[in-house]
């Protein structure tokens, strides 16, 4: 979670470097509508979190939950703040529901059409996971760290790290992760 000005940087950086980049230029800000939601979405949560009683901060922070809402809105986001460690790709936009009670660790690269929902709890997944296009994870499952969730699989129960799980419902498929088959690296255009 951002709780100071240097854990915001770290996450920024971190975002940036998921997408492939070390800084943002006025291109990637402007056509780069993921990304730039991302970006929001990180100012908010260090506002969210440090603002206390400082009255322009909360103006500012209630703009910005204006805008990043249209822009989450046109995209298909419903991602709130504090869920994802730093790290995050939403690699393209289209539907993409999470659940404000889950958690989601470092390093997550997330495709469209996915759901990180609830049924009877929330789940909480681990460092450098994978969801694949169309995956839904719900229940009070808990996946380890390195977990590659193949397209539209449907997780509705525990895994442990370092595995691939895919299919509806999901089973494991592969006794390696998502670093292993190379799912959780690359540039893209989203």
């Amino acid at each position: 979670m951002i709780t100071d000005k240097q854990s915001y940087r770290h996450y920024v950086q971190q975002d940036l470097k998921a997408h492939g980049l070390t800084r943002v230029g006025l291109y990637d800000y402007w056509w780069r509508d993921c990304l730039r939601f991302q970006l929001r979405l990180r100012r908010i949560e260090y506002l969210h979190n440090t603002c206390g009683n400082n009255v322009a901060k909360k103006l500012w922070l209630m703009v910005l939950e204006v805008v990043n809402h249209r822009l989450a809105t046109r995209l298909g986001f419903t991602i709130p703040k504090n869920v994802f460690g730093p790290g995050l790709c939403i690699v393209h936009y289209g539907t993409i529901v999470v659940h404000p009670e889950a958690r989601v660790g470092a390093g997550c690269r997330l495709h469209p059409s996915t759901s990180i929902g609830d049924y009877n709890g929330v789940p909480h997944l681990g460092d450098n996971v994978y969801i694949g296009p169309g995956a839904k994870i719900y229940g009070p499952v808990e996946l380890g760290d390195n977990v590659a969730v193949g397209a539209n699989a449907v997780v509705n129960r525990s895994f442990g790290s370092n595995v691939t799980v895919a299919g509806v419902p999901a089973r494991v498929v592969a006794e390696t992760g998502a670093i292993e088959q190379g799912v959780h690296s690359g540039r893209h255009t989203g």
